[in-house]
């Protein structure tokens, strides 16, 4: 079989660090009325499956910030259902101090753990209050001690990234064990790659690939994602590209960009799934507009040539030059360009310029 799309390399060692997710606390909360058992409220994303608790690690490695966005400037209606989550409802829609003031009065009156949750994460991410990482950490740790696990990851990625105190790695990495132990598939994630990157754990595959297994069962793209590596390379697994393709899929339909380019490599190619020259090149359109530049060199590549789609040489020097300017060059593609008409590398030139956004 002809290999017609280079699969992308990527070392473990890359895709940890790369990888590392930090994100918001709430990103998968859902706090219920009147709620008295925090342990038994499992994520939205994560299924039922039963996970195996990993041996406690020791240290941990620094996370991404989470995001915070500006406060909506309009009130929130009361919903029809007077079950509904209204703390939960206002954070969703933007009124962070309606939210934190709901959640206030949950957490004082009803000593809501979820409650406490949420008023750690507005605390911590400055939205609708004054940013306050003291007062987050005594709110994720109140919540923490009730058994809740995402304010366990979330005052885990406080520890490890020092805000609001010193530094205190062993004790993050304990909570992110107990925090996967009750099923928070973010914590799994993060021990994954500290497993992975063998710096502040004994480098142990083995382990990490159990720890993503979990994750990407629970529905973690980025797990998938890392997963499809460990069977594509055999690293911790035994190697299976079908199932290495499968995750890929997985964190294709889940929105992940880089899942997308070596799944659209594998359909364009053959490997590990059917060939489906269409598909792949769809899917490489779509990463390339998200700004990969590997999506953008094979896509280039495939309208230069026209191989699996209509030969375009204009649109594919354009995505060539875009591609450049993020630092994937190509060699065969300049000498493409370079033969290509004054006319033809005047618009795409044009082209790209339009799409960076520049003159």
């Amino acid at each position: 079989m002809t290999v017609l799309l280079h699969p992308v390399a990527r070392p473990l060692a890359i895709v940890a660090s790369v990888l590392m997710l930090g994100g918001s606390a709430l990103a998968q909360l859902q706090l219920t009325p009147q709620a008295t058992d925090a342990t038994s409220r499992p994520s939205k994303s994560v299924r039922t499956k039963p996970v195996k608790p990993p041996a406690p690690p020791k240290e941990a490695a620094t996370p991404a910030k989470p995001s915070a966005t500006a406060e909506k400037k309009h009130e929130p209606q009361a919903p029809d259902n007077p079950n509904a989550d209204l703390v939960y409802g206002a954070y969703q829609r933007g009124l962070y101090k309606t939210a934190f003031d709901l959640a206030m009065k949950r957490a004082q009156d009803n000593k809501d753990p979820a409650a406490m949750t949420m008023l750690g994460e507005l605390y911590a991410n400055s939205l609708g209050i004054k940013r306050d990482y003291g007062k987050a950490i005594e709110w994720y740790r109140r919540a923490a001690d009730l058994g809740d696990r995402e304010a366990m990851f979330a005052l885990a990625m406080l520890q490890i990234s020092g805000h609001g105190g010193a530094p205190d790695r062993a004790g993050a990495v304990k909570l992110l064990a107990s925090s996967a132990k009750l099923g928070e598939p973010k914590a799994a994630y993060n021990l994954a790659l500290l497993y992975m990157d063998g710096q502040t754990l004994p480098q142990d595959f083995k382990r990490a690939a159990e720890l993503l297994r979990f994750a990407a069962d629970a529905g973690s793209p980025e797990a998938q994602y890392a997963l499809a590596t460990f069977y594509k390379e055999g690293t911790g697994v035994e190697k299976n590209l079908f199932t290495s393709v499968r995750l890929l899929q997985a964190a294709s339909l889940a929105g992940n960009v880089d899942a997308e380019v070596e799944y659209a490599i594998a359909l364009f190619n053959g490997t590990g799934t059917e060939k489906n020259e269409a598909a792949a090149v769809s899917l490489l359109r779509k990463a390339a507009r998200q700004n990969s530049a590997i999506a953008q060199n094979r896509l280039a590549h495939v309208l230069v040539t026209g191989m699996g789609a209509p030969m375009d040489k204009v649109e594919g020097f354009k995505w060539h030059i875009v591609a450049k300017t993020a630092g994937k060059g190509d060699l065969m593609l300049d000498e493409a360009m370079a033969q290509a008409t004054p006319e033809e590398r005047a618009r795409a030139e044009a082209a790209a310029r339009k799409w960076l956004g520049v003159k």
